[in-house]
């Protein structure tokens, strides 16, 4: 098992879905983890020794001055920054407002962007470490309605590539991991909504070539390879991870 000893995650959006997913899997292997997000954590991972939360609105730009302090104040050091936070609207182009699209990439790119340069003292001081920002398979393709997510996490994919590039003379390491359909409890909801839920759930399995849908931790598992010293040489990648939902071609029947 990778062991993740000694090391200080800092992760957005890490007391739920995917992120929780995430904080745990970085536990298991012996991180110590702050979490900064707007919400309390849950009691069963705020309970946990070298668990750390901050309250922060990363659709404010005084978060990232405030998480990069209390990462020092903390822990003194931060070897993995994971840009986990997001979140997710569907609106027509017809429909959406100039204040809904500049609220979503204020999350979900500029906060990865604004965070990461904050932390990258504390990053170069530890000798480098490894960034890994949050993508999906919709910076790839794109679902009805979904234009500004779809922005911002094809923007992701890209700022991730050309902070590889800035920073490997850092030793810092930039990747992006770009998950499929991910079982949550909004992602449940969503499904069970429908108008024929189990037909839904039927045919949502049937995309993928792994005959299941993906799991918080399926994600957890493999940040923990992109924060570790056994991804030394990865850099600049997108890694999908989404049950081979997007190397299927789609048939009529």
């Amino acid at each position: 098992m990778t062991n993740l000893e000694g090391k200080v995650i800092v992760i957005t959006g890490g007391g739920q879905g995917i992120g929780l997913g995430i904080s745990q899997a970085m536990l298991a292997a012996g991180a110590a983890i702050l979490v900064a997000q707007r919400n309390p954590l849950p009691s069963d991972l705020a309970s946990q020794d070298w668990v750390h939360w901050i309250e922060a609105d990363l659709a404010q730009a005084e978060s990232y001055d405030a998480v990069a302090e209390a990462a020092q104040e903390i822990f003194g050091k931060v070897d993995v920054l994971i840009n986990n936070a997001g979140f997710m609207f569907e609106k027509s182009l017809d429909d959406m407002r100039l204040e809904d699209w500049n609220g979503m990439l204020a999350v979900n790119l500029t906060a990865p962007v604004f965070l990461s340069k904050q932390l990258l003292p504390l990053l170069r001081a530890d000798g480098g470490g490894s960034i890994i920002n949050i993508g999906s398979i919709e910076g790839l393709a794109a679902n009805p309605q979904h234009a500004a997510y779809c922005a911002s996490k094809g923007g992701i994919h890209a700022l991730t590539r050309a902070m590889a590039v800035d920073l490997g003379r850092d030793k810092i390491r930039v990747n992006a991991i770009a998950p499929g359909w991910i079982r949550t409890e909004l992602s449940d909801d969503y499904i069970n909504a429908q108008q024929d839920p189990e037909t839904t759930w039927a045919g949502l399995y049937k995309m993928h070539p792994a005959g299941r849908i993906g799991e918080p931790e399926d994600v957890g598992k493999l940040a923990v390879y992109l924060a570790s010293d056994d991804s030394s040489f990865v850099t600049g990648q997108v890694i999908v991870i989404d049950g081979g939902r997007t190397s299927k071609l789609p048939l009529p029947f």
